[in-house]
């Protein structure tokens, strides 16, 4: 069976068994800060396991895009160099929400792997839970195996490491039973030829994981039975391809062995010939995976969080490219082969093939620079490290320091782990080249020193991942959500009466009274207000008691958990819990709003349409004043791009075009061409929002917007920047605003005319003219600058002296500008004939410098090592040519001193 066929037999397996067949979610977590990524098909039905949310179905299944790459979870290391180790991956899973349990999970587990797919039962193994402590023996597991066929010599009993599930700390867990298949002795990786069951030698391979949800733990460790068991179960599709298609290793299936040959191809080398070289292959097979389903869900690279570890596993593939000869970027082509491979079940991957290889391509150019400097760096830090270790013999005064010096000296000193750590893990450095790098110099390398500063990253990383930055709403906001269900009037009007305060909390702690004066939050049980989500901020406006008395502003209005809206209020009189309300936004605010996130419908689909479809929503905010998007797309707009994407806007808006918003079932609004926005997480209905019959515009959203296009009255295209590599962000303005944004251009425009005494027909040849006056002025002391450097040339020349034969003269200049500098160096060249030349100018709390060496002397003499050297002195740096180079320093006050070291860093370079 191919791998399309072996999920697709999955999930029409389920199908016909009554599972709603749920399509994957994003790699990113909707609205879950303690997930790095999507790691495990529950993943995307967490609140319904939790109660928290609420579907029309009580059986699903799916096949789950995951990635396992960082935090807890975290594979990359072992992927390539073992059978089943990836850093992608797809899950297979079949769920029950309270509906059935242990004997239909088993029961169609075992029809499916011994029917479905025909995995002969002699191979197969099964384990259950064992008991611990206060949990008792899963019997009940153990009699349902029993009664599907499984032998009772098959069926092993295994502890809570093995067998026993838990979401978290607290929460949902229960037992577990996994269906093990035998590889055969070949499969082991210790050469076992006769081990028996349940060894881990990587023999017996783990197809299927069903969890059994039957306890909820508390925060003392007690174990009360859930109201509604419950069912989630996963089958890897990598290991069921490996066993269904006869294979030892997950690397020579479908869903990998045409990578692998691409990236054969590419290196012009065998897979099978060497290990080492395999282990290349297959990691450049898995992370151009990983790299091409991460990005096409808008993950790109980047220093911090979800695009760090995007950019680890991309210069990992690149650094065993490099291993290969691969030299110029190649990854972004293996994302082309994935998009072939996996389009069928992943269509979504076509519409962002561009933008992928496009990112993957700028990353590999950007870490060939990286590494370039980062082996700089590493020179330059082990030579620091050199200088100041005790017992070395500083050289002669003037002296340049040298790599042979270190090796000549043989002062045994090391070179720290948390530096080669810093190069290791910003600049891309690989270790073992920092490590032959020690090595060749006779330097001791703090390998202890690494080690804890990878540990020390990789805690960091975990605690940020884990929502150290963004806090997990308190169990005070759980448990209001799971008692009281909240009605939002807020699409069809911005007043509600006979509101109840249900709930109020002060600090996040739950309270019966809230006295005036002090800010604090309510929970009502139906409401007006729109809490912030979808980049739409949260509403604001006031509470009023029964007798029409103000009693509270609504200063913000939020979503901790799913289901629950929070008002955030200053409380104007005491409030208690049972108070009949009336609830008011501030309209004027929320209908500036209203225009704003309906423009960004209008954006998206113009950028879509001007641009190209490869353009995504990466983010955005929907404020009364303004609005923001950021988008896929790797070039600046273009002048005419930005006035055609303006144009469109406020053609729609001037056809003063209806919305219109449908409730549908997800599925059928993702296949009618409604647009699913990044970073958002869905319900099975969802709201549709459409521009006139969707032609145009239509998006999956649940902000609120206006009754027709042309309530938004105008849009203005304020800025367009770029915020990260392969993301723009433009900045608008719409309505009033764009009328403010109009005036002040008009200010502006009439203060330029008052400046350059022009009328406003005459401002552009008047500013012209000026500029042409300005440049004119510019050549004429730029040519005053250079006949004075001409003059000057014949004076300088005689205070050059002779250093082991070589005419060096370094010499401060009046401040001029660089091209004078150089003008300057010219002309003493021709009158010097041979020898070296430095010069030095410092103006506005700067220094320029720069060196010169006659074309016979570049085969002893480097004028940019020259010039470096000069330049540390006076806190700067630089490079350039062996003939001509060019630095800048910080500090003028050194200047001198730096131009009298040049006769003796000369002399230094000389010597060797």
């Amino acid at each position: 069976m191919t791998s399309d066929q072996i999920r697709k037999t999955f999930l029409d397996f389920f199908a016909t068994r009554w599972h709603r067949v749920v399509r994957s979610s994003s790699l990113v977590p909707a609205n879950d800060p303690t997930l790095l990524f999507s790691n495990a098909g529950m993943n995307q039905f967490k609140d319904v396991f939790l109660g928290r949310e609420k579907r029309d179905y009580t059986r699903a299944c799916s096949s789950q895009k995951c990635v396992r790459a960082g935090g807890k979870h975290n594979d990359l290391e072992q992927v390539g160099r073992t059978a089943r180790h990836h850093t992608f991956f797809e899950m297979l899973g079949n769920f029950s929400f309270g509906d059935y349990f242990k004997k239909d999970a088993i029961a169609w587990a075992w029809e499916l792997i011994t029917q479905g797919y025909q995995i002969p039962r002699e191979k197969l193994y099964v384990t259950i839970f064992e008991g611990a402590g206060s949990i008792p023996r899963d019997s009940e597991a153990y009699d349902h195996w029993l009664a599907v066929g499984v032998p009772a010599n098959r069926i092993f009993e295994l502890g809570m490491k093995e067998n026993f599930w838990q979401m978290g700390e607290t929460g949902p867990c229960g037992p577990c039973s996994e269906i093990h298949y035998d590889m055969g002795p070949a499969a082991s990786d210790q050469g076992h030829s006769d081990c028996q069951f349940p060894c881990d030698c990587g023999r017996y391979v783990e197809l299927w994981n069903l969890v059994f949800m039957q306890f909820n733990r508390d925060e003392q460790g007690n174990m009360t039975p859930l109201p509604r068991p419950s069912i989630d179960t996963g089958a890897g599709l990598e290991r069921l391809a490996a066993v269904l298609q006869g294979k030892l290793s997950n690397f020579d299936t479908d869903l990998f062995r045409l990578l692998i040959e691409e990236a054969a191809e590419l290196a012009n080398v065998e897979y099978g010939a060497n290990h080492e070289t395999d282990v290349s292959l297959r990691i450049i097979a898995d992370h151009s995976r990983a790299a091409t389903f991460l990005i096409s869900d808008s993950v790109l690279p980047s220093n911090e969080g979800r695009g760090y570890v995007l950019r680890r596993i991309i210069r990992r593939a690149l650094y065993h490219g490099r291993t290969l000869g691969l030299k110029e970027p190649f990854l972004y082509k293996m994302s082309g082969q994935v998009v072939d491979m996996m389009k069928s079940h992943y269509p979504e991957l076509v519409q962002t093939a561009q933008h992928v290889a496009k990112a993957i391509k700028l990353e590999e150019e950007q870490f060939n620079r990286s590494l370039t400097y980062g082996l700089q760096r590493l020179e330059d830090g082990v030579m620091a490290q050199f200088m100041n270790a005790p017992g070395v013999v500083p050289p002669g005064p003037g002296l340049f320091w040298t790599f042979n010096m270190i090796r000549e000296q043989r002062v045994p000193f090391t070179y720290p782990g948390v530096e080669a750590f810093k190069l290791y893990d910003t600049y891309g450095v690989p270790l073992d080249i920092i490590i032959e790098f020690c090595r060749d110099l006779g330097v001791n390398f703090d390998q202890a020193g690494f080690d804890r500063a990878m540990t020390e990253q990789r805690e960091r990383a975990r605690a940020s991942w884990k929502g150290a930055e963004k806090k997990v709403a308190s169990s005070a906001y759980q448990k209001v959500a799971e008692n009281h269900f909240i009605i939002f009037d807020g699409y069809t009007q911005t007043e509600s009466t006979y509101c109840f305060v249900t709930a109020l909390l002060v600090n996040g702690e739950r309270t019966e009274q809230v006295v005036d004066g002090s800010e604090a939050e309510v929970i009502l049980d139906r409401t007006p207000f729109y809490a912030e989500a979808g980049g739409q901020i949260g509403d604001t406006g006031r509470l009023y008691n029964e007798t029409g008395e103000e009693v509270a502003q609504v200063t913000d209005t939020q979503r901790p958990v799913t289901g629950l809206i929070v008002h955030k209020i200053t409380a104007l009189q005491p409030l208690e819990v049972g108070m009949m309300l009336t609830a008011k936004v501030d309209a004027e605010r929320r209908d500036a709003i209203r225009r704003n996130h309906t423009a960004t419908h209008l954006l998206h689909a113009a950028l879509r349409t001007t641009l190209g479809t490869h353009v995504k929503q990466a983010g955005s905010l929907v404020a009364p004043d303004r609005l923001r998007f950021d988008f896929t797309h790797y070039a600046p707009l273009e002048e005419q791009d930005r006035l055609d994407i303006e144009d469109l806007v406020n053609r729609h808006i001037l056809a003063n075009e209806e919305m219109h918003t449908d409730e549908m079932d997800l599925d059928v609004a993702v296949n009618s061409g409604a647009m699913a926005l990044f970073g958002e997480k869905y319900s099975a209905k969802v709201r549709v929002v459409s521009v006139a019959d969707g032609s145009f515009s239509k998006e999956l959203c649940g902000g609120t917007h206006v009754r027709r296009t042309g309530d938004i009255g105008l849009f203005k295209l304020i800025s367009e920047s770029s915020v990260a590599a392969g993301t723009r962000r433009i900045e608008a303005v719409t309505g009033t605003a764009v009328i403010d944004d109009l005036r002040k251009a008009s200010e502006t425009l009439a203060r330029l005319g008052e400046t350059l005494r022009a009328k406003p027909g005459d401002l552009l040849p008047a500013a012209e003219k000026l500029a042409q006056e300005e440049k004119k002025l510019r050549k004429e002391l730029e040519a005053q600058q250079l006949k004075r450097a001409a003059a000057s040339a014949g004076d300088l020349i005689e205070k050059a002296r002779e250093v082991k034969g070589v005419r060096v003269l370094a010499e401060r200049v009046e401040p001029v500008d660089r091209a004078a500098m150089r003008q300057m160096v010219d002309n003493l060249r021709a009158k010097l004939g041979s020898g070296v030349i430095v010069l030095g100018s410092a103006t506005d709390g700067n220094v320029a410098l720069i060196a010169a060496v006659s074309k016979e002397l570049t085969g002893k003499l480097d004028a940019g090592k020259i010039v470096k050297a000069a330049a540390a002195i006076v806190d700067g740096s630089g490079g350039g040519r062996k003939d001509l180079a060019e630095a800048g320093g910080k500090n003028p006050a050194k200047l001198a001193e730096s131009l009298a070291a040049v006769p003796g860093i000369v002399e230094a370079m000389l010597k060797l």
